[in-house]
């Protein structure tokens, strides 16, 4: 079948600033399905790995570092995000999206190979630099393809990719650790992979690239990378490992904060920036990554928060915590599909952002009310709502930055929207553990309950009642819901904050060609 754009293809490179290029129905569904497939295998890789954390640790006899499966990957990936935007809108999507796919695959195999945790950390910060380029080169197809207003029904394709991968990840881990071993949880990236690069290397031949002359701003990657590091690892290690105020978390933060000045610096005078300042100059830009950071915080808060509610409160295990938390996970799904497909038919985003926003502010307050005796049906619900709320939010915001964009910085854009989103959901997740513990400390120093009761000692069978005798029972559930209450809310700050973002946000109409 003929993949080829309607156009001559000499006239496309002849003409490709001045001419916009129309893709049939077809070419795009091609284009599609190959980016979805590479979407899930990045997707499912993250949530497949949680359930298998204690089987690695016991094989590999590595507990006292297990968190460094999940930060080796998230550092790297992290850090590539932004590289891969800008590298592909100078060689194009199709030649940066291949070798990632080839870089995860691999990796994924010596995943499943390793021999020590070491190995093992080191296999999933190499996964990490493929598995950005799956997720950065996805989105910056969809905008080579489709135009601004038809780009949000198949972001709502992606997000609900993304829903179902969040749900099934840590059920196939599960299963398919239990029943065959830990290390196939990575190797059955093999045949998705393949499938991936066969479907990817065709469909994205159609997209022609203009080949042009640029310098790559290797200092600024350095200092991203450098950045980005030492700004992860406050976030990793700060309450952990090392203390809040202690000097090992200090001079990290301190660092971070000198590269990021430097990154600036060398940003405004690069001839080739990796993250472009006339992007931040542009208010949709600056404006849209600024709330899609804060609406990505208070998601990662609710996913964090929520399945210890139930651990903590109902004393439910890690899988039935999972499944109660369907509603919101099913709830993003649907309000991302239905945010693209509204933004289609009205061509304008702002309205449905500001209304997302509302709905998962409404719902992050009411759950700041919930206690031990609200009906499970009613937490649902509220649930329900945060999810469909932040779900809306989700594709809008990047179809209405890459519809700001101009053509030559659409790659770059969407990869620091990718980065910029990815530190605030650290950011989120890293804020709602800290007021969670933080509140709980200080109400059981008030309620007088025993200095040595923290959030760890009450994950039991039965929540509270497995450590505490019944008279200071009572004392333990009120100063864990003041904990979660004060949780939520900090997620409704955050929420607040990125509908104040929207005040000054243009609302302008979505292009309907590329």
């Amino acid at each position: 079948m003929d993949v080829s754009p309607s156009h001559d293809p000499s006239s496309i490179s002849a003409q490709a600033d001045e001419v916009p290029v129309v893709f049939t129905h077809e070419q795009i569904r091609q284009v599609i399905i190959g980016i979805l497939l590479c979407l899930f295998l990045a997707a499912i890789d993250q949530t497949v790995v949680i359930p298998a954390v204690p089987a690695i640790a016991s094989d590999l006899n590595g507990f006292d570092h297990l968190a460094w499966i999940v930060t080796a990957y998230l550092l790297t990936s992290t850090v590539a995000t932004p590289i891969y935007g800008k590298l592909s809108d100078i060689y194009g999507r199709r030649a940066l999206l291949l070798p990632a796919i080839v870089i995860f695959v691999g990796a994924s195999m010596l995943c499943g190979f390793a021999q020590s945790l070491m190995q093992l950390i080191l296999a999933r910060a190499l996964q990490g630099l493929g598995g950005a380029g799956l997720m950065s080169m996805a989105q910056a197809a969809i905008a080579d393809v489709v135009s601004p207003r038809e780009r949000g029904r198949y972001q709502g394709y992606m997000a609900g990719t993304w829903g179902v991968a969040s749900v099934a990840g840590p059920i196939i881990g599960g299963w398919v650790t239990d029943d065959f071993s830990w290390r196939w949880i990575f190797w059955v990236n093999l045949p998705i992979g393949i499938a991936a690069f066969m479907l990817s290397s065709r469909a994205l031949k159609m997209l022609k690239v203009t080949p042009r002359k640029s310098r790559i701003d290797y200092l600024g990657a350095a200092l991203l990378a450098g950045c980005t590091t030492t700004s992860l690892l406050v976030l990793s290690w700060g309450g952990g490992d090392y203390a809040w105020l202690s000097p090992e978390i200090l001079g990290l933060g301190a660092a971070s904060l000198v590269l990021l000045a430097l990154l600036v610096w060398q940003e405004r005078r690069a001839a080739e920036p990796l993250m472009p300042p006339r992007l931040f100059a542009n208010t949709v830009f600056s404006r849209g990554v600024a709330l899609a950071s804060l609406n990505a915080g208070a998601m990662f808060g609710a996913t964090f928060l929520l399945p210890l509610y139930f651990q903590l409160t109902s004393g439910a295990d890690a899988s039935l915590s999972g499944t109660l938390i369907v509603p919101f996970l099913a709830a993003t799904c649907v309000g991302a599909f239905s945010g693209g497909q509204i933004a289609r038919r009205i061509g304008r985003v702002k309205r449905l952002i500001q209304w997302g926003l509302i709905v998962g502010l409404a719902g992050f307050v009411a759950l700041a009310f919930i206690g031990g005796a609200t009906p499970l049906w009613l937490v649902a619900v509220l649930m329900f709502a945060v999810g469909l709320g932040i779900g809306l939010v989700m594709p809008c915001v990047l179809v209405n930055i890459q519809n700001a964009a101009e053509r030559r910085d659409v790659g770059a854009a969407t990869g620091a929207f990718l980065f910029l989103r990815s530190m605030g959901g650290a950011l989120g997740s890293t804020l709602a553990g800290v007021v969670l513990s933080g509140q709980f400390d200080g109400a059981v120093r008030r309620a007088g309950l025993p200095s040595t009761l923290h959030l760890g000692a009450l994950r039991g069978a039965e929540g509270a009642a497995t450590v505490l005798d019944p008279v200071l029972m009572a004392g333990a559930h009120d100063a864990l819901t003041f904990a979660f209450h004060a949780a939520f809310i900090a997620c409704a700050v955050l929420v607040a904050l990125a509908l104040a973002a929207t005040i000054g946000l243009p609302d302008v109409s979505l292009r309907t060609t590329n």
